[in-house]
């Protein structure tokens, strides 16, 4: 598959020029302090010992620093504008709306997406459009792996079913969640997943885990990508905004556990996101002005494992928080987007 040359002047797209504008402001995910937004809720002495951690941990890695930042109570997610498609590696591309993208892996006999933004019109608009233009054939889209039963992640994978006969693959538990709650858009039950089942096509294997918490079925995928002669292992967590009482804190973290073990034994290096808190956006416009240069999706097996610890220290603290009482107003504040979102 070849790539097409891409159309900065298509509406809605964030150009290198606009892209840098709004970092100069701020107001790019990712950019600026990695402390509490102005809602944040009171803290602990507790919590605030695993969140001084992360942040030692964190310490200038601007990809740390966002994900401090995405955990920490209070934080709004932010909408930036939405990027020109674009591929991550060979056989990965990244079409987004801006504060959620999905992913197409690229294989010799079509095409696998992770999840589907949030609606047909973005499935159209953004997802088949992107793909045309990264030379790309939507016609071969064959699988949907939504990573959990939230709109934003499945909204268009019904489109995809009708319109170019994909299977759409959910843990049960989200598609128990979404026959529960019936959000618009929601696909027909399928496929369901596995917890460490492998979708191998095209001669490229999956492997999809089960890492409950955003969700009761939230799932993780840990997929293989090459960018000329290199080879890397990417992971991406499937719902990075926590919950917020103690019991669905205490199962992400489980999670956490888990999913960094299953990294481990896959030689992960390669660090994705389906929404902005980790510094993407900002690495793939990187990589998009500086062809050619190290891939900074491409973190190494250290700096994976490393985010992942961030991670485990800033849950640790929004447990201590909740367990404390101190998260009530981060419930009140952000408990439907919890239900919808990230």
């Amino acid at each position: 598959m070849t790539s097409s040359p891409r159309h900065e002047g298509m509406t809605g797209y964030l150009t290198r020029r606009r892209f840098g504008q709004l970092a100069a402001l701020g107001l790019v995910a990712g950019v600026g302090s990695v402390g509490p937004t102005s809602s944040a809720v009171a803290t602990g002495a507790d919590a605030r010992v695993h969140y001084d951690r992360a942040r030692r941990l964190a310490g200038s890695d601007p990809v740390l620093r966002a994900l401090v930042a995405a955990l920490t109570p209070g934080f709004d997610f932010p909408r930036p504008p939405a990027p020109a498609p674009i591929k991550l590696f060979d056989n990965l591309a990244m079409l987004s709306v801006g504060w959620v993208s999905a992913m197409a892996v690229l294989t010799d006999d079509g095409i696998v997406m992770i999840d589907a933004l949030t609606s047909p019109a973005e499935a159209e608009s953004v997802l088949v459009r992107g793909l045309r233009e990264l030379g790309a054939d939507p016609e071969t889209i064959r699988y949907v792996v939504v990573t959990h039963g939230h709109e934003d992640h499945f909204g268009g994978a019904q489109y995809l079913a009708d319109h170019y006969g994909a299977r759409v693959l959910m843990s049960p538990a989200d598609w128990d969640l979404v026959a529960r709650t019936r959000p618009a858009n929601a696909p027909t039950r399928d496929l369901d997943i596995a917890d460490g089942q492998r979708l191998t096509f095209g001669g490229t294997t999956i492997q999809l885990h089960h890492t409950p918490g955003h969700t009761p079925g939230t799932v993780s995928p840990i997929i293989p990508v090459r960018a000329g002669r290199e080879r890397h292992t990417a992971m991406l967590w499937g719902g990075t905004n926590p919950p917020t009482t103690p019991t669905e804190l205490r199962t992400y973290l489980a999670s956490i556990h888990s999913f960094r073990a299953r990294m481990r034994q896959a030689d992960v290096d390669v660090e994705l996101s389906n929404h902005p808190g980790d510094y993407g956006l900002q690495r793939a416009e990187q990589l998009r002005s500086r062809p050619g240069r190290a891939n900074p999706f491409v973190l190494g097996r250290p700096r994976t494992q490393r985010f992942m610890a961030v991670m485990d220290s800033m849950l640790r603290g929004r447990l201590a928080d909740a367990e404390a009482g101190n998260a009530r107003g981060a419930s009140r504040s952000h408990g439907a987007a919890v239900q919808r979102c990230c």
